[in-house]
């Protein structure tokens, strides 16, 4: 298993922690989560200025298969895209990049 942390910020701050949305979040993920992710478990927690995640993933191990990264970033990116609720509420997850074989987001 391979734990990715992320956050989404949301489009409108205000001064204190981000909370009472963390369900909705995370239901919004498992709603989105397709096979190929290899979700196990998403758990968000409110922060100053952002809503921080912890997505759980299964190791996969064939050859050419995508990082956690990778999948975690496309699965918080569809659910983005997809989902209105998280639309109207958080900004787009940032492109991931890759910098000489370590990719970042």
């Amino acid at each position: 298993m391979e734990i990715i942390y992320a956050s989404l910020i949301p489009r409108q701050l205000d001064d204190g922690a981000q909370s009472g949305n963390e369900a909705e979040v995370v239901d919004a993920l498992w709603a989105h989560a397709v096979p190929g992710d290899g979700l196990q478990h998403v758990s968000a927690r409110p922060a100053p200025g952002r809503v921080d995640l912890l997505v759980y993933l299964l190791t996969l191990d064939s050859p050419g298969a995508p990082s956690a990264l990778q999948r975690a970033h496309a699965l918080i990116a569809r659910s983005h895209q997809i989902s209105p609720w998280l639309n109207r509420r958080y900004l787009s997850p940032e492109p991931l990049t890759t910098y000489e074989g370590i990719t970042t987001g």
